[in-house]
Order: structure tokens, then C-alpha cells, then sequence
């Protein structure tokens, strides 16, 4: 019987990729998006018997009910994000509710409704950000919320063992769409990467499948920026 995988933030980006590689590898894989239309034509396009649920982070209380469907779980990435641009000086008390809750509330909430049905070789990774490390303008909540994930994977590896539970914090990530069209942003970046090149998507895919199979690895926060943090 073939291994089950859920991808929560499946449907673009980094989350999409590592739907696409575990469904080759012969996985079923079920993927999220906020909207079942998106989620269904992802996994419709990914084939290989992926199917597509719709699970909105910020609704904590509905998560359990969209996962009912799935059965016992071999791996399980939640990888969901929300772009926030908030200050202490001029602060959005609603966006920093959101962000909270979608990585925080919601990120445990699918673990916990998914808990009694990990396998006991589970493994589970959870994405933060290099924004933990190196703060920018703007930045207050997203690098209090991955700081928080990176705390947040100890616990867990503690609390659920003996299943696995690791995170995986990407640099900036040159081919992904948010990216696109920022020639000098990007330059700067490579400048002051040690490899002289940044990050790419195929990178942190390999290197989340690492931390999901490698069955010694646990409560580890992962960096993926080429050495970025050291200049």
C-alpha cells in the first residue's frame, strides 16, 4: 500500500513542487489550498491519485473537518504562508492576528487533528524563514512567528515521539514568482551569498525530502540559503 502525504499550502510555489515529487515517487499525496476549485485542478494536473482539500489556516476550527477524509499519514508537510508587511510604529493589529494564527494556531491545529493517525515512522516538517534570523523593515511579525516555529518543532518532536518533526527556514529563493522581476534585489542578494547564487526551489524541495526521510534527523531547524546568514 503506498505511503500517504499531506502538503498543506499545495497548490503554488514550494508546496507545489513537493506534491509533484512525492506523487512521482508513488506517494498519494494530498494537497491544500484556501479554495477546493485551485486545490482539485493542482492535484488534477499532478495526477497519480492526488486529490486536493481546502483548508484556510486563519479558520482553525474548520481544519479537522476538511482532513477527516484522509487516512493514516506517512508524511506531512505544512508549508502555508501569508506575506505581511507590519511595524510596532504602524501596526495592523488584524493582519498580526492572522499571521499569528495561520502559523502558529493553525500549523498545530493540523497536527493535532491529524495526530492519532500519524504512522509511528511519521515524519513532519514545518516551514519558517530566514526572517527569524536576520529581521527587516516590516518584518515584526513574520520574524516573531518563525522564531516561534523553530521553538515549535522541539516540542512537538518531544510531545509526538516517535514520530519526526523538523523545519526548514529557505533564504531568498531567486525562482519563485514573489521574486520575479526584482533584478537588483536579487543581485544584491547573490553578492552577498557565499555559493554566489541563491537558493532555488529545487533545493529546498531536495531538502525538505531529506528531512522527511532521513529517519535520524529530528527536532532540527533546517537552513536553506547557501550560506547567506554568515555575511
Amino acid at each position: 500500500m503506498a505511503d500517504t502525504a499531506v502538503i498543506v499550502g499545495g497548490t503554488q510555489g514550494l508546496g507545489k513542487e513537493l506534491a509533484e515529487r512525492l506523487a512521482a515517487r508513488g506517494e498519494t499525496v494530498f494537497l491544500s489550498g484556501r479554495e477546493q476549485g485551485r486545490a482539485d485542478a493542482v492535484a488534477a494536473g499532478i495526477g497519480k491519485g492526488a486529490r486536493g482539500l481546502a483548508i484556510d489556516l486563519t479558520k482553525p476550527h474548520d481544519i479537522a473537518a476538511t482532513l477527516a477524509p484522509v487516512g493514516m499519514v506517512k508524511h506531512l508537510v505544512i508549508a502555508a504562508i501569508e506575506r505581511d508587511s507590519n511595524t510596532a510604529r504602524d501596526y495592523s493589529i488584524d493582519r498580526a492576528i492572522k499571521l499569528a494564527t495561520l502559523k502558529l494556531v493553525g500549523y498545530t491545529e493540523v497536527i493535532h487533528a491529524l495526530a492519532g493517525r500519524l504512522a509511528p515512522n511519521a515524519s513532519i516538517v514545518l516551514f519558517g524563514g530566514l526572517a527569524k534570523e536576520r529581521p527587516y523593515p516590516g518584518s515584526t511579525t513574520v520574524t516573531t512567528v518563525n522564531g516561534a516555529v523553530s521553538s515549535m518543532i522541539r516540542t512537538l518532536a518531544v510531545e509526538l515521539a516517535p514520530v519526526r518533526v523538523n523545519a526548514i527556514h529557505p533564504g531568498i529563493i531567486g525562482d519563485t514568482p514573489e521574486w520575479s522581476g526584482k533584478p537588483e534585489a536579487l543581485e544584491r542578494a547573490i553578492s552577498r551569498t557565499p555559493i554566489r547564487r541563491l537558493a532555488t526551489m529545487k533545493d529546498v524541495a531536495e531538502a525538505t525530502l531529506f528531512l522527511l526521510d532521513n529517519q535520524a534527523v529530528n527536532g532540527v531547524n533546517l537552513n536553506v540559503d547557501g550560506g547567506w546568514l554568515l555575511t
